[in-house]
């Protein structure tokens, strides 16, 4: 029933409606999770959102906005405060000047997502995008009539993007680079060598460089972030977004930002004001306390990621036609299934006979139809008892 209620909703032709809503893609995620809603004893390996509690001090400061009377508007580009607090830790992070000018506060990062891939895109402007890639920025682009133009990653190379086919696919018409690391599906985080031969091409060639890093902070075995503010020259060409939902396990609180040049701040003001105004103003005075305060928790819970990445690893290695690797941030992996094998119909097949819910990788792209996407943002108990119905169903499975 939920299938065709989505299917209804998504694909509707009728001509009330904008054409440009038929470039929005049924969503993978969301039809998954609603047939899940509908079985008992479900075991969600499919879920993006940290599962761990916002730290104390965080609550803490959003109540105390509240009592204080903190309900208003905020200014458009955000709660100065959160702006100085914003350029001060990024300019520090990554040794560069940064000023509150240089930043605009947003509902979220999807809404800073929005604003950069919407306030571009344009008929005959190109994109290049990553495949797999998170699945709202190609939707995004081709509703303003913009071209995607797909760079497929492998998993035999855990996924990393070849900069070298990144500018190899860069033509007159390509307006933007869009990078996402570490990634969604994938958790493959670009070494600095790639995004300083992306992001130097494309200054050089004028094109400019999109950069969703929300998952900044959820690195492993001790890398440190390249991120593209720390690889450019200039914020001329560059728009970078991030957020506290992943770091800070505020994902509902929906405080994003999009650090850029002031030049480019000053027209995605004006836009933001006509889609959502301004960001929930308390939890913009939680954003002052996640980075004014204590780190601790970001920490403990790197740590944590870590420990449950490992033991998927392990058990990923033990599953019949799985082929897994090791992912150095965000908190996924995306393992592949034989050649061939439709990863959509695996996984439909594998929630209803097994009440395992993953994501297929047709989700995130052409280039991966043959995978799955599983989240270790759940407990190690959940991760355990998930494989210990998936390994047996696996193992009678004959894909050839």
């Amino acid at each position: 029933m939920t299938e065709s209620l989505d299917h209804d909703f998504y694909e509707s032709e009728d001509p009330i409606w904008n054409p440009a809503l038929l470039a929005i893609p049924v969503p993978g995620i969301r039809r998954m999770v609603n047939m899940a809603a509908e079985m008992d004893d479900v075991i969600h390996l499919s879920i993006g959102q940290p599962d761990m509690p916002a730290p104390d001090n965080i609550i803490e400061a959003t109540v105390d906005a509240l009592r204080a009377g903190q309900t208003g508007y905020t200014m458009d580009a955000g709660l100065p405060e959160l702006l100085d607090a914003l350029a001060d830790y990024y300019g520090k992070r990554y040794k560069r000047s940064l000023s509150p000018e240089n930043v605009i506060v947003t509902t979220g990062a999807t809404e800073a997502i929005y604003l950069a891939l919407t306030a571009t895109s344009a008929p005959g402007r190109e994109f290049i995008v990553p495949d797999p890639a998170f699945m709202l920025y190609a939707p995004l682009i081709r509703m303003n009539g913009g071209v995607v133009r797909a760079i497929p990653t492998r998993p035999e190379n855990n996924h990393q993007l070849d900069p070298q086919e990144v500018i190899d696919a860069i033509r007159m018409d390509t307006y933007a680079i869009v990078l996402n690391s570490p990634s969604n599906p994938t958790g493959t985080v670009y070494p600095r060598e790639t995004i300083e031969a992306i992001v130097e091409e494309a200054a050089y060639r004028g094109v400019y460089v999109i950069s969703d890093e929300v998952y900044d902070h959820l690195l492993y075995d001790g890398k440190t972030y390249p991120s593209v503010l720390n690889c450019c020259s200039d914020l001329d060409h560059v728009m970078v977004i991030s957020s506290f939902s992943k770091t800070y396990s505020m994902p509902g609180m929906r405080i994003g930002w999009l650090i850029a040049s002031q030049g480019a701040i000053k027209k995605l003001r004006r836009y933001h004001m006509f889609t959502t105004t301004v960001a929930n103003t308390p939890c913009q005075w939680a954003g002052v306390e996640a980075l004014r305060g204590d780190h601790r928790f970001v920490d403990d819970m790197v740590q944590e990621y870590t420990r449950r990445r490992n033991r998927l690893i392990e058990l990923i290695d033990e599953t019949p036609h799985l082929t897994g690797y090791k992912p150095d941030g965000a908190f996924y992996v995306f393992p592949s299934l034989p050649e061939g094998v439709n990863g959509g119909n695996v996984a439909l097949r594998l929630l209803r006979e097994t009440g395992v819910c993953t994501i297929p990788g047709e989700t995130f792209g052409n280039s991966s139809a043959n995978a799955l996407r599983i989240s270790y943002s759940t407990s190690m108990d959940n991760i355990e008892r998930a494989f210990e119905r998936m390994i047996p169903w696996f193992s009678k499975q004959d894909f050839s």
